[in-house]
């Protein structure tokens, strides 16, 4: 059965038992789509932004000590060819 199926079956119930509103519909409307928007963030494994932002910094840090590394492992090579 497909998701959109499930949830209009889910709100035909509501309404047949006379125990939703208009603004009750909209809400949990609004609160299914919430919980999926969640789960498919939770999912998808998703971090901050300061997150983010802490890990490009290591890795810039990472990334320019290895090019000194190399550098220094080029230039005394060169030196002995001359």
């Amino acid at each position: 059965m497909s998701k959109s199926k499930i949830l209009i079956d889910k709100v035909a119930k509501l309404i047949e038992q006379g125990m939703i509103t208009s603004k009750d519909l909209g809400d949990e409307i609004k609160n299914i789509l919430k919980f999926k928007q969640d789960e498919i963030i939770n999912k998808l494994n998703f971090v901050s932004k300061d997150e983010f932002e802490i890990q490009k910094k290591r890795l810039d840090k990472i990334e320019k000590k290895l090019n000194e590394v190399l550098k220094k492992k080029i230039k005394p090579k060169k030196a002995k060819k001359s």
